[in-house]
């Protein structure tokens, strides 16, 4: 990592993840393979804050740790990259076995558990849900009643006044760090 950290993607531990490699490989990870409208490419990092957005809008005074969750729940793409559903299903158990393994070893890095409880992960997932809808529709080419068919409509009243606009690298990566200190600070 550029932290000078040596990570064993087999065989995580806490002590070998720093936010700042989190941050600048999320930055640099396209979310839909690349494929989205603007001058840069809709990265990781840019979707993990909207998700904690959402998340903290749909439930009006979740726990600190809940949205340190939320902005961590696709940090393993730091190192693995973001597939496609489909290639994840197309690659197997052993990528979810993968993903989990490392997704407990940045839990606990930063004081979470290291598996969620089942409810607050249902929240996350349908924040993330509502992302990817407005990613799909305002930046990813699909049409309306095509996301809806994919993701589900979204409240009109969660999302307004949210955008997704791709951003450079540096300035994601920043913004990631920033809100994870912001969270860290919360958490006491």
């Amino acid at each position: 990592m550029l932290s000078g950290r040596r990570l064993d993607l087999l065989d995580p531990t806490p002590v070998d993840i720093e936010i700042e490699d989190i941050a600048h490989g999320l930055a640099f990870v396209a979310r839909w393979n690349g494929q989205t409208h603007g001058d840069w490419p809709y990265s990781v990092a840019e979707h993990s804050l909207l998700v904690e957005t959402i998340l903290c809008r749909q439930q009006p005074g979740v726990l600190p740790k809940w949205k340190l969750a939320a902005l961590l729940h696709d940090a393993p793409e730091y190192v693995i990259g973001d597939m496609i559903s489909p290639v994840k299903s197309a690659v197997g158990p052993e990528y979810g076995a993968l993903d989990e393994r490392l997704t407990a070893a940045i839990h606990l890095r930063f004081g979470l558990p290291a598996i969620l409880p089942a409810a607050v992960k249902a929240q996350i997932k349908s924040a993330d849900r509502i992302s990817a809808w407005m990613e799909a529709v305002l930046i990813a080419g699909f049409s309306e009643p095509e996301a809806n068919k994919l993701f589900g409509r979204p409240d009109a009243a969660l999302i307004a006044g949210l955008t997704v606009q791709p951003r450079s690298p540096a300035m994601v990566r920043g913004d990631f760090i920033k809100r994870h200190a912001d969270l860290i600070a919360e958490l006491g």
